[in-house]
């Protein structure tokens, strides 16, 4: 069985009950998350061998997570054990990653204090065959920008499969770097990319056509993300495969679907609509880790690879915390 590596910064997720309630409370769910760790645990709960990477300090509660990690099926041994603090962010329960009310607390992590040659990726790596990343941890200063390329050319030249999410968050590019001078130079490594027109057009510089907004038409965002998917396959010749996500909010409502591009084909899954979202958390990183997934089995068919990662993600919609605790057959009985 072909086994998934996961690079990323590991997050403590703190979700107020707004309008004090909180505060009279005195207390705060805590989560324990991170885009690259939402898809490992997804990953482990589907019973894929997956080992993740982060660097947290060397404490009690460090050492609380990684134990939980490997009584989740997660291999936490590379973990590096450095620096002073865990990285957090506040955002209250329902709410979006990309809305304004998003605080994060990342500054000065032991993540964010990583260095070329800290980690061993020649021994770390070895044995595994896929290494996932995402456009988040670039977005932090220059010196892990070069820790990822150094991971992404340790991973080609053991002939790994490279996946980046181009998670777009404007508020951490903030080291004098604009994304499109910073993520073409990694996602050249990459053979499969996620993301959506917006975010490509954000971290890649892909074209964006003036026309779309949430008014138009779905025929004509599908095409789209054909459109963008085969200008990125073009400018990145690695890359052999791009997901486009779409996720429109209708009130509370939410309306979802998905596309896969390769050379050859493009598929759209079944679209996804519920009336009301419980924790719009993870979703997208369940949406890759369904991605990862439907393409290690060598069973599923093109379209079954994007509806397994759309339903996954849909399902996400209505799990309370950053990662998905739904089984195989329950994402594959809703398409």
């Amino acid at each position: 069985m072909k086994k998934v590596f996961c690079f990323g910064e590991l997050l403590m997720r703190f979700s107020p009950n707004l309008q004090k309630q909180w505060i009279h409370e005195h207390s705060m769910p805590v989560f324990i998350g991170g885009a690259e760790l939402n898809v490992a645990k997804a990953l482990a709960a589907w019973q894929t061998p997956v080992k993740y990477c982060t660097a947290l300090p060397d404490n009690y509660i460090s050492k609380e997570i990684i134990d939980s990690l490997h009584e989740e099926g997660i291999d936490a041994t590379s973990i590096v054990l450095s620096g002073d603090r865990i990285g957090s962010y506040t955002l209250p329960m329902g709410a979006d990653l990309k809305n304004a009310g998003v605080i994060y607390d990342r500054a000065y992590s032991s993540f964010s204090f990583l260095k070329r040659g800290m980690i061993n990726w020649e021994a770390v790596l070895e044995g595994y065959d896929w290494f996932h990343f995402t456009a988040i941890s670039p977005a932090l200063n220059p010196t892990i920008v070069d820790v990822c390329e150094e991971a992404l050319e340790f991973a080609t030249k053991k002939g790994m499969t490279i996946s980046v999410d181009l998670n777009y968050r404007a508020k951490l590019w903030q080291y004098g770097k604009k994304p499109v001078e910073v993520m073409p130079a990694l996602v050249k490594y990459c053979h499969v990319v996620m993301g959506n027109v917006w975010s490509a057009h954000q971290l890649l510089g892909t074209q964006l056509n003036p026309a779309l907004n949430e008014a138009c038409e779905k025929e004509f965002y599908i095409q789209q993300s054909e459109i963008v998917s085969k200008e990125i396959m073009t400018t990145y010749p690695n890359c052999s495969l791009v997901a486009n996500t779409y996720r429109f909010s209708e009130g509370d409502a939410v309306r979802y679907y998905a596309t896969l591009t390769n050379k050859q084909e493009h598929a759209v899954c079944k679209e996804h609509f519920c009336e009301n979202v419980i924790d719009k958390v993870g979703s997208g990183d369940c949406f890759m880790a369904g991605l990862i997934y439907g393409n290690l089995q060598s069973n599923f068919t093109f379209d079954e690879v994007i509806n397994f990662a759309a339903s996954a993600a849909f399902g996400k919609l209505q799990e309370v915390g950053d990662s998905t605790k739904q089984n195989i057959q329950t994402i594959k009985a809703r398409y």
